[in-house]
């Protein structure tokens, strides 16, 4: 597989189709399950890279809730920190007008869009207590939803309940830290993790911070599901790679729904206005979606609703490289 690069021996996954209705994993999106492109790797048990798997044109969608919908309250962001609920209630509405503008981006403020760097989804994550907490809680989009429980069960995973989501928004000199994931109560479920936009370089480690990685390239629509032994490994994004010259955004995104969109499909089109602020982010931007399983079937939160998280895990990236200052969420974190 062309997309991991350091010497690691790659051998292609098998999927489960057999739980999976075709027709609904087309209207959340997704190609048949036959045909998706999924790879391990040899030393990474339970871990699956599924190269894009989206229909033409899908992934529109998708980008556009993680911009102007996710980013909505009740949902919490890195914003929330330092500005009142008024001031980050419409961020897509109060960026738009400025991304339309001739000229914007130079010599113009930054929007709140641009400002962007996390949001939470589900069961919101503590910065300070490093806990999920049953009080601190919001629907979970269906549609996300449903998307992570069909992949979920494609990868040999079935009754996959999303509970929580983090989206990173990075920007062209972002990056992510080394970290492992493991605030939620059950760590047997796996960990969902969708790109959007410009091209990342991911980090794979082991279960030590000094162990060496296993580098790849994570590509617009690339999926990688982190599940058994691989669900506890540290893991980074130390950068997002330049677009190529004249070529500003993914072949993948500039294509558009191939098939008439049905009142019960996930999918639905995409507004040229709207993907016209969408396109312009990710001319220089990556987002990223990882979706989690918090608690077990039937599992409840302890009485003292704490849930260890280490200080490095999920940790938001931020601008700037090559030393360690605080992030726009108030936390420390290695870049």
């Amino acid at each position: 597989m062309a997309n991991i690069y350091v010497g690691r021996q790659v051998f292609t996954c098998e999927l489960n189709s057999a739980p999976i209705i075709e027709e609904d994993v087309s209207k959340a999106g997704l190609r048949p399950v036959k045909d998706w492109r999924a790879f391990g790797l040899h030393g990474y048990p339970g871990f699956i890279f599924i190269c894009n798997p989206f229909l033409p044109g899908s992934q529109q969608y998708w980008v556009k809730q993680c911009l102007k919908i996710y980013p909505r309250k009740p949902n919490v962001c890195n914003l929330d920190m330092h500005m009142s609920s008024v001031e980050t209630e419409n961020i897509w509405e109060k960026s738009i007008d400025v991304i339309r503008r001739k000229g914007c981006g130079k010599g113009e403020p930054k929007t709140l869009l641009e400002k962007l760097r996390w949001v939470t989804l589900g069961y919101h994550y503590d910065w300070n207590s490093k806990t999920y907490s049953p009080d601190h809680y919001t629907p979970f989009p269906k549609e996300l939803h449903s998307l992570s429980h069909k992949v979920a069960a494609a990868c040999g995973f079935p009754g996959f309940n999303a509970e929580a989501g983090i989206l990173n928004y990075y920007r062209s000199d972002s990056s992510l830290g080394i970290h492992v994931d493991e605030s939620e109560l059950d760590h047997t479920r796996p960990l969902l993790s969708f790109s959007f936009g410009q091209t990342a370089v991911f980090l794979l480690g082991g279960t030590k911070r000094e162990d060496r990685p296993t580098a790849m390239f994570m590509n617009s629509g690339d999926i990688m599901v982190m599940s058994g032994p691989s669900r506890l490994l540290y893991h980074a994004v130390p950068c997002i790679v330049s677009a190529p010259a004249g070529n500003m955004l993914p072949p993948c995104l500039g294509q558009r729904l191939e098939t008439e969109v049905q009142d019960d499909d996930i999918i639905q089109s995409v507004s040229e206005e709207d993907w016209d602020v969408c396109s312009w982010y990710l001319q220089t931007s990556r987002v990223n979606v990882t979706v989690r399983q918090v608690l077990a079937s039937g599992q409840t939160f302890p009485d003292s609703q704490a849930s260890h998280l280490s200080t490095d895990s999920c940790e938001k990236s931020e601008e700037g490289k090559n030393k360690k200052r605080k992030s726009e969420s108030g936390y420390e974190r290695d870049t």
